[in-house]
């Protein structure tokens, strides 16, 4: 039995505790978190109200899951590192490129397990793939497509109203929601970016755009029943569950404490009247080593959906929806659908198509076996899909090709 403990006991961090322990592989037995609430989530654990308490005891767990907001992971990462802890960090490592490598030294230095929470190399949909690609399937690799369709109520919650809305907050847009997908398109290719391009902005959730007649919170607002981003739309027909999104806006989350919640927090609060800056779509360009090339759109304006992806090989092409992958050969024309449904949505609420539960196992693995190979990233390369990432930034603020 795998013993760990929890700091940042929010929705991401309880997530992961909670499908180590449903595995019946695990069990915490320390929760650190400022909100008694949160640490209330874990009956029997020893309970900090700051993880420096839990680091100042002799060790106390197998393996710790980090999942403070991103600016305060280096601190308990590094120090967690130094006294021999396995770490399941989740992404971004860091919001700065010295204190990711300072993350990457400390982990290398234990020789301890080391997880990024890179969700996506471990859903049933992308094993499928990589298994497709590095049997030859489509040949080599010329060219790949890929989509993050963010969706236009998550692009509310998260980057406009919540937690990640601003760069000096948190971090950017880029770093904060697609260093995913990022770390995805390199593990697909099994290649490193040598140069990047990007361009996108904020386009739409600025106070220019703001509708006649909207006020600065929408149980207040005219035209509420209008618009697309009507915070009483997206939260109050989840009332009474206590799952994301609903759970990062309250601990009541009936409909009375829902609407407590958008009557005085910031989740009620008019999308064209908030203190974001981070961008609302983005497209970057990336060349990899051996001139492979791949185009990545990040956008707000579409549905919740799974990542889009098209592949184009030399032999054949591959497209991917999340849960369906048609191969069609070249040879003879032919197109083939794998199937690859798993139970839950693209989103966190629904474990993000199979990626959570398949890393959480996969970390457990490496911990009870001392096998690292299970984990699919080692920490340079979680450190190299960062890095693209501020690359990409770059170039999108400075209008220039960036090499890595």
């Amino acid at each position: 039995m795998v013993t760990l403990a929890v700091v940042g006991a929010g929705s991401r961090g309880t997530a992961y505790a909670r499908h180590a322990t449903e595995s019946g592989r695990a069990r915490v037995v320390a929760v650190a978190d400022p909100l008694d609430s949160r640490r209330d989530r874990f009956p029997g654990a020893e309970q900090y109200a700051d993880w420096r308490e839990l680091a100042a005891l002799p060790r106390r767990a197998d393996a710790v899951i980090i999942s403070t907001q991103d600016r305060d992971h280096v601190e308990p990462a590094v120090r967690f590192a130094e006294l021999g802890y396995d770490i399941l960090l989740e992404k971004p490592m860091a919001v700065s490129e010295d204190d990711c490598r300072a993350i990457v030294a400390a982990s290398e230095r234990s020789g301890a397990v080391f997880a990024v929470c890179h969700v996506l190399r471990y859903t049933p949909y992308t094993r499928a793939l990589k298994a497709l690609l590095d049997s030859g399937r489509i040949g080599e690799i010329v060219s790949i497509q890929h989509l993050e369709p963010v969706g236009w109520w998550h692009q509310a919650h998260s980057f406009v109203r919540g937690n990640w809305r601003r760069t000096d907050e948190s971090t950017f847009m880029l770093l904060a929601k697609s260093c995913h997908d990022l770390d995805w398109l390199v593990h697909l290719t099994g290649k490193r970016v040598t140069r990047v391009s990007s361009f996108g902005g904020l386009a739409h959730f600025r106070p220019e755009n703001r509708p006649e007649g909207a006020a600065d919170r929408c149980l207040d607002c005219a035209v509420e029943d209008t618009c697309p981003y009507s915070a009483k739309r997206i939260y109050l027909p989840l009332a009474g569950q206590d799952t994301w999104p609903v759970s990062v806006l309250t601990d009541d989350v009936s409909e009375q404490g829902l609407l407590e919640a958008l009557r005085t927090g910031p989740y009620g609060r008019c999308v064209y009247a908030c203190d974001n800056d981070v961008v609302d779509h983005q497209v970057v360009n990336l060349e990899f080593e051996g001139g492979t090339t791949a185009s990545f759109t990040m956008t707000a304006f579409t549905p919740s959906l799974h990542r889009q992806t098209r592949i184009f090989g030399t032999r054949g092409s591959i497209d991917g929806d999340g849960d369906r992958l048609t191969v069609t050969d070249f040879v003879t024309g032919r197109a083939e659908v794998v199937d690859t449904r798993a139970d839950g949505d693209a989103t966190a609420r629904g474990g993000h198509g199979g990626g959570d539960e398949g890393l959480v196992e996969a970390f457990l693995d490496a911990v009870a076996s001392r096998d690292h190979s299970s984990v699919l990233s080692s920490p340079a390369e979680s450190l190299h899909s960062h890095l693209i990432a501020w690359a990409a930034e770059r170039s999108r603020l400075e209008g220039e090709t960036v090499p890595l």
